[in-house]
């Protein structure tokens, strides 16, 4: 069984427990217990700095999170008179740029559960009083880097995240969560038009062969859930751009394109290929093709390019019938150097759409 860790949110609410209760007693908590949103108490360990900051190290238990070990530092200072608890960024801890999060314009990104745990523990040692609390994480702006925080329009360094209090391993709702909100940002600007793409890759791509498709969003393995999530939010034209190995499967009605959920590549390959009239040996080489770009090959070298056409007009009407035609659903396949295989009849127009928004 994978082991659970704690997010950073927990890290920021343990230290700054730990900074009030060094200021209100005198000594300085080698351990602290907070309480989780869901119930959950953490006993955490506390390092103790300079002039009465404390840290905690995060843990992220099995999770392959890029924040693992990194620590989290609090530094709070009480008021003598009763008010709110201000919240500031220190090194490493960004600032939000952009519309459309959880947190507003020009605020340290500190998201709203993690603020609230923090000011819940201040409350029980601080009453009533009021506070400035500072977060930092060292090194924080280099490993933000290698997240979202980027594309989310939050500069200078992490966010202090966390809904539940508690990380568990290679959680799909959090990726999700994470999609879902880039899609939500570009709602807030207004637009009605949204490309999904599968990841760095098929953006590159799609900005070299599109250059003014603007509103290009991630959707990871997640095509139906992004696909929902779209209709949820008011798009009204969704292009889905990738490499044919993936999208291919969405021929068949898969919309987790995930290895381990499902692979009917050369099943769906196989299917379009002897529907246009391929002989059965041709079958048999595109049946034991180990990857799709092999099948891309073959079907080309026998001249039957048209397969990619109906499988792409499959997977556009698998994609529709998913979100009840509520959004005009287009497709663009191409192949491991970037080349359009198959636009399914439509995607001209909805490329027409980003043009005019």
């Amino acid at each position: 069984m994978l082991r659970e860790g704690y997010t950073t949110g927990s890290c920021a609410a343990a230290a700054c427990l730990a900074v009030a209760l060094w200021k209100t007693t005198g000594e300085c908590p080698a351990r602290v217990c907070i309480d989780t949103p869901i119930g959950k108490t953490l006993q955490l360990d506390v390092v103790r700095l300079e002039n009465m900051r404390c840290g905690v190290v995060k843990d992220a238990g099995d999770d392959p999170d890029v924040t693992d070990k990194c620590m989290v530092v609090a530094d709070v200072t009480i008021w003598k008179n009763e008010g709110d608890i201000i919240f500031h960024r220190g090194e490493g801890v960004g600032v939000v740029a952009a519309k459309g999060l959880k947190v507003s314009v020009g605020e340290p990104a500190i998201n709203p559960v993690p603020r609230m745990m923090i000011e819940k523990e201040l409350r029980k040692v601080i009453g009533n009083k009021g506070a400035d609390v500072t977060i930092s994480i060292p090194h924080g702006e280099e490993i933000a880097k290698k997240t979202f925080n980027p594309r989310l329009g939050i500069v200078g360094g992490l966010s202090i995240l966390g809904t539940t209090g508690i990380v568990r391993p290679m959680s799909d709702e959090a990726v999700k969560e994470s999609l879902a909100l880039e899609l939500h940002m570009h709602k807030e600007s207004g637009k009605k038009s949204v490309a999904l793409v599968p990841g760095n890759t098929g953006e590159k791509a799609l900005k070299k062969l599109f250059p003014k498709v603007d509103c290009i969003v991630h959707m990871s393995n997640y095509v139906g859930f992004m696909m929902d999530t779209a209709i949820e939010y008011g798009f009204k034209n969704i292009l889905i751009f990738g490499q044919t190995g993936k999208l291919v499967k969405l021929a068949a009605d898969i919309m987790n394109t995930h290895s381990h959920i499902a692979d009917a590549r050369n099943e769906v390959i196989c299917t379009h290929a002897a529907l246009m009239g391929a002989r059965i040996d041709i079958l048999r080489q595109l049946y034991e093709c180990k990857t799709t770009q092999a099948s891309i090959e073959i079907i080309n070298s026998c001249g039957m390019s048209g397969v990619w056409q109906s499988i792409i007009e499959k997977a556009k009407d698998n994609c529709e019938k998913r979100v009840l035609k509520k959004a005009e659903i287009g497709l663009i396949f191409v192949d491991d150097k970037h080349n359009v295989l198959a636009m399914t009849k439509n995607a001209e127009s909805i490329l027409e759409g980003f043009f005019y928004e």
